[in-house]
């Protein structure tokens, strides 16, 4: 059975012909559109590795069925710069150190800013600190993550971040 459905991927859309209507969108964004900055890590939605924005929202893309987003924009890690120009929470991360081995830290930056655009990250670390529990760090750079989230929050809200459909997304 082949399903057919219609994204718009990081701005781009993007028709998909599914020959499994039980593929999930993670494996559809890394091993058909090779899009791989998105991670796999635990396959059950614990670690949020595989952190998307689906129409602006947070979602794990490894709970997600494919077939269900028929018509949504996704937002991966790829789409977040601008040509080379980073994300705020981008340039955040590398500023604080929010990122050790690497692993999670494309689903840290997209939970953090799905969490700005939501507007749920405030300026209080322990509540940024809940807000991003779904996301793993094995390295444990957690702090460098809080701090890189609060100036992140902080220049979007001066208006010195990067577009605005990037950072309300």
């Amino acid at each position: 059975m082949s399903l057919s459905i219609s994204l718009t991927i990081n701005g781009e859309q993007r028709d998909v012909e599914l020959d499994d209507p039980r593929v999930t969108l993670l494996d559809l964004l890394r091993e058909r559109l090779d899009l791989t900055g998105t991670k796999k890590g635990c396959d059950r939605g614990q670690c949020g590795a595989c952190t998307v924005l689906v129409d602006g929202r947070r979602v794990n893309s490894c709970l997600a069925l494919a077939a269900s987003q028929d018509g949504a924009e996704i937002l991966t890690i790829e789409g977040l710069a601008q040509g080379e120009t980073l994300h705020p929470v981008q340039a955040a991360f590398i500023a604080h150190d929010g990122f050790q081995c690497g692993f999670c830290t494309p689903g840290q930056i997209m939970s953090a800013v799905g969490l700005i655009g939501e507007g749920q990250a405030g300026d209080d670390p322990e509540r940024i600190r809940e807000a991003m529990s779904g996301n793993l760090c094995r390295c444990a750079a957690y702090g460098g993550i809080v701090e890189a989230v609060l100036e992140a929050q902080r220049t979007i809200a001066a208006g010195n971040g990067a577009d605005t459909r990037r950072d309300a997304a």
